[in-house]
């Protein structure tokens, strides 16, 4: 009897330690979702397996959710992709990049210098310039706090992982407050980036010297309210020759709804505006179309000028590379925040926890993948961009000062 007692404490024993977490199981759902759903695999080299071998461990040892949610966000890391994140956080949890982020930071050489700043936010504000040379974030060397963001799968980090290593550094995490010292004239100076939210106004629009209309958006393309906002704002501004739209502002991506809406006024025929590709791996084919803008209400004839930045992202990205392919407006600025495809969204079976990463790619009209797009009249920051449509429409109203400009 005892014999059989034993045996039976042996196979329940085994059969426990067989037994999968739930957070276990939703790192096996989450690793596979982004396995077969994964838009940039053959653009990205990314060992994913490797990733799952490394983690998977790792998955046995978390007891709450607090510590699912960290271990994923590191497990995100291994993508180097600013357009994959989960839909909830932490204190600790790192602010999201683009629309968290305030500064630009590239590395030359075995320096850091700022290369761009997000007018009006936190580190604009605090006196923060472009140029500076920064020596230390938090009090620490960068170096050796970037590590944390890089990739596991690889012991050679690419330029592309370093980058996107330090806009997560630089964005900061929600609980600490920022530091940055810079190198000012070979002394040490220090900075303090508070954080600064956007205006609640969905666009803001002026005319600049009595003959150039202009709307900036603010961060407000996945608001259909948006669409009738821009309207009025627009038929107010139909005599004019001359129109800014300023896109510098949109961060946070939106829905292509409203980007069709806006580019609807300014065509007079159904035009192409970008390509969507999408894996059907279990056939090994492809889904491949041309989305299209088609007209809506009175057409502005004028012409368009788009400022676009490192803040224009995902949707602001789809607008700019549209009126472009539509040769509809000139597109003034840096290249822009690179947001890969168009994103879909997952939740976790056991913890409901939510995410969201590409799983279609997107494609400017000439076959340009739209992460790639670089503004036709280019410049290094926002102050160069801002420094540019001065020139432009300076010039357009000494061109036209002879003829009105504005009918009443």
């Amino acid at each position: 009897m005892k014999k059989y007692l034993l045996i039976l404490l042996i196979l329940l024993t085994g059969f426990q330690g067989f037994a999968q977490t739930k957070y276990q199981k939703d790192f096996e759902e989450f690793w596979s979702d982004i396995n077969n759903r994964y838009a940039y695999w053959d653009q990205r080299d990314i060992d994913w397996k490797k990733v799952r071998e490394i983690y998977a461990p790792e998955s046995k040892k978390i007891s709450n959710d607090a510590e699912f949610i960290q271990f994923l966000e590191k497990v995100q890391n291994e993508l180097y992709d600013h357009h994959s994140s989960l839909n909830t956080n932490l204190n600790t949890s790192n602010r999201l990049v683009p629309s968290g982020s305030d500064l630009y930071v590239e590395k030359e050489g075995n320096k850091y210098f700022i290369r761009d700043l997000r007018k009006g936010f936190g580190a604009d504000l605090s006196g923060l310039k472009t140029g500076m040379e920064i020596i230390l974030f938090n009090g620490k060397p960068v170096d050796e706090q970037i590590r944390k963001f890089l990739p596991k799968f690889t012991t050679r980090p690419t330029p592309q992982m370093y980058q996107y290593a330090l806009n997560m550094l630089f964005a900061g995490t929600h609980d600490i407050k920022r530091e940055i010292t810079v190198n000012e004239n070979q002394k040490p100076k220090v900075f303090y980036p508070v954080n600064y939210s956007n205006t609640n106004e969905l666009l803001f629009k002026k005319i600049i010297d009595g003959h150039t209309g202009y709307i900036k958006i603010n961060n407000s393309l996945g608001n259909n309210n948006l669409i009738a906002e821009f309207d009025t704002t627009l038929d107010s501004m139909l005599p004019y020759k001359n129109l800014v739209i300023d896109l510098t502002e949109t961060p946070g991506g939106g829905n292509s709804t409203v980007a069709r809406a806006i580019m609807g006024r300014f065509v007079r025929q159904p035009l192409p505006y970008q390509i969507h590709e999408f894996d059907e791996k279990e056939y090994q084919t492809k889904r491949h179309w041309v989305e299209y803008v088609t007209p809506r209400k009175e057409v502005f004839e004028g012409n368009v000028y788009l400022l676009v930045g490192r803040w224009t992202g995902s949707m602001g990205e789809g607008i700019s590379i549209g009126f472009d392919g539509m040769g509809r407006a000139s597109v003034i600025g840096t290249k822009m925040a690179g947001l890969l495809g168009a994103i879909s969204n997952f939740q976790l079976t056991n913890t409901k926890i939510g995410f969201q990463f590409p799983t279609e790619r997107l494609y400017h009209i000439n076959g340009t993948p739209r992460e790639n797009f670089i503004p036709p009249i280019a410049t290094r920051n926002s102050d160069e961009t801002i420094q540019k449509i001065r020139e432009i429409i300076s010039e357009k109203a000494n061109a036209s000062s002879a003829t009105p400009l504005l009918k009443h």
